[in-house]
């Protein structure tokens, strides 16, 4: 081939990619080849040598696609492009139901997939699914070479559809397989009822927050009329985080005045978020684990600067950034890290989580006992009664 063909080619290809890529990009662009012309000339050649010689017809819309998720991916383990399915389930996630296996699942560990609980009656539940397992593999696709929103896309899909879901118990140190038939799954994220054994007491789980969870729990404390109770304890164990507005209307009911977070953009301008007044007024403790995370930390690290309340447990994840989820064309998104938080006193807890106010560990092979039936508790939660006593009496 000449050099002359050659390069017409190129620049034909170049102009493609160059249309293809002003689709929301125009201001990104341009800046690019000012700054960085080779770079962008790099792209310009890849593209073309995949059209001209790659064995196999490759859309272009895939190329776009891969090259965005390729430079969103290397950002950080929380930023991600989400194509026109994805997307859906993500949203759906947001807004709480879905079709799918009925379990919450923790994301703040890029490099796992953990089960947090199964939601009640789900077919997760129903096949023995437990807190703490992990899903090693979904239909034969090993979870470690995808991204968690893949993960969950796949783990999501029409009610009456099957999936086959490989699991490693921790506990155990086994491996196994469940066939799972899909539900339409209709997420709680708030659960509250008597303590057994403690008519004065109330327990309240919060599994995560999605944009209901605020109304979700002002609903439920009127409906159990939290006024009958001497004291409550709050159960954020497993807790992966979520929606952060709802985490902040959750804590303000935790916090009486002042401060809950302040969020602090790539720009330094910062964003202090205050308590809305709706304080419950009640002697409480929060559960935490290593599982608590991201909003769910907002909220723990609110109480505990104020003082509001007793974390126990034992100490958080650690994620202490903000992803916002842009919309693209075709559907599509990219979920982007725009800003970290810090606490009402200003602790950056991201990557060193949160302490408790009193550390206790689950017992080897220990079980948790989340919205427990009788009154057989964790050690967690006994502490949890034991602290709370000693505020009430």
């Amino acid at each position: 081939m000449s050099n002359k063909v050659y390069w017409k080619k190129a620049i034909k290809q170049a102009v493609a990619v160059g249309l293809l890529l002003c689709l929301g990009f125009t201001f990104l662009v341009g800046s690019f080849i000012l700054v960085n012309y080779d770079n962008l000339g790099r792209l310009t050649r890849v593209i073309y040598l995949i059209n001209s010689y790659y064995l196999h017809d490759t859309p272009r819309e895939d190329l776009v696609n891969g090259a965005i998720e390729g430079m969103v991916k290397s950002l950080d383990p929380y930023s991600s492009f989400q194509d026109a399915e994805e997307n859906k389930t993500l949203m759906n996630s947001i807004k709480g139901s879905f079709g799918g296996i009925g379990v919450h699942l923790s994301t703040a560990d890029p490099t796992q997939l953990v089960i947090m609980r199964p939601i009640k009656s789900s077919p997760a539940d129903r096949a023995g699914l437990e807190a703490g397992d992990i899903i090693i593999t979904i239909d034969d696709v090993d979870v470690s070479t995808i991204s968690h929103d893949q993960a969950v896309a796949i783990l999501r899909g029409e009610p009456g559809s099957k999936v086959i879901v490989g699991i490693y118990r921790p506990k155990t140190q086994e491996e196994f397989s469940v066939s799972l038939i899909r539900d339409y799954i209709s997420v709680p994220t708030v659960e509250g009822k008597t303590l057994p054994g403690r008519s004065d007491i109330a327990l309240i789980d919060i599994s995560g927050f999605s944009l209901q969870t605020g109304d979700e729990l002002e609903k439920l404390i009127s409906e159990m009329n939290i006024d009958q109770y001497k004291g409550i304890i709050f159960d954020l164990r497993y807790n992966y985080g979520g929606e952060v507005h709802a985490a902040i209307k959750v804590a303000s009911m935790l916090v009486p005045e002042g401060p809950i977070v302040h969020i602090v953009d790539k720009n330094g301008e910062t964003d202090s978020m205050e308590a809305t007044g709706k304080y419950i007024n009640k002697p409480f403790v929060i559960l935490i684990n290593e599982y608590t995370a991201s909003s769910a930390e907002i909220v723990a690290g609110a109480v505990k600067d104020n003082g509001s309340g007793t974390l126990i447990g034992i100490k958080t994840y650690g994620k202490g950034v903000v992803q916002t989820v842009f919309p693209l064309d075709g559907y599509t998104s990219v979920k982007l890290t725009t800003d970290k938080y810090l606490t009402p006193n200003k602790n950056d807890i991201h990557e060193k989580g949160i302490e408790p106010d009193v550390e206790v560990a689950l017992k080897e092979d220990e079980k948790p006992t989340i919205q427990p039936k009788d009154k057989v508790f964790d050690s967690q939660l006994q502490k949890a009664l034991e602290v709370l006593l000693t505020k009430i009496i």
